[in-house]
């Protein structure tokens, strides 16, 4: 089920595999799921007013150290930490999604199929016992007649 199958131009059956699919290098968020959450430049962290302003160097220097620090921080944090961090993230979803095929979803199916079960056995009851007795009683009170009168 996880191979999806091609064929060439000679009818052959081509196998491939779908977690072996192609990684984009230019477009590394394609689902924009970081968008606003870590887009962050020099300008939206250092800001100088109008009013007060730096040498011009030190204003280019410090935006030049933060955009490289910021650059080889992150690079090197994701090479040190990446593949294990990504371990942990697969293994966490995979069992996520071990308990949520194996276990949640024929939890609420078994449930549906109880509250069903369940469900018919409660309507029987209402129209047994419950639908006679309410239904004599509003044959009773259909003869009652209300009338409001003002006296002076």
């Amino acid at each position: 089920m996880a191979d999806q199958y091609q064929y060439n131009t000679n009818e052959e059956k081509i196998v491939k595999d779908s977690h072996t699919k192609e990684i984009d290098l230019i477009n590394r968020d394609p689902k924009q799921i970081n968008e606003d959450v870590v887009k962050v430049d020099f300008e939206d962290v250092i800001a100088e007013p109008d009013s007060t302003h730096s040498l011009d160097g030190v204003w280019k220097l410090s935006y030049t150290t933060f955009t490289v620090s910021k650059y080889w921080c992150y690079r090197i944090l994701s090479a040190i930490f990446g593949i294990p961090v990504a371990l942990l993230w697969g293994f966490l979803f995979a069992c996520i999604s071990f308990c949520h095929i194996w276990a949640v979803v024929p939890l609420i199916k078994s449930c549906l199929i109880e509250s069903q079960c369940i469900s018919r056995i409660y309507s029987l009851c209402i129209q047994t016992f419950c639908d006679p007795f309410f239904e004599s009683l509003g044959k009773m009170c259909s003869s009652v007649r209300v009338a409001l009168r003002k006296e002076v």
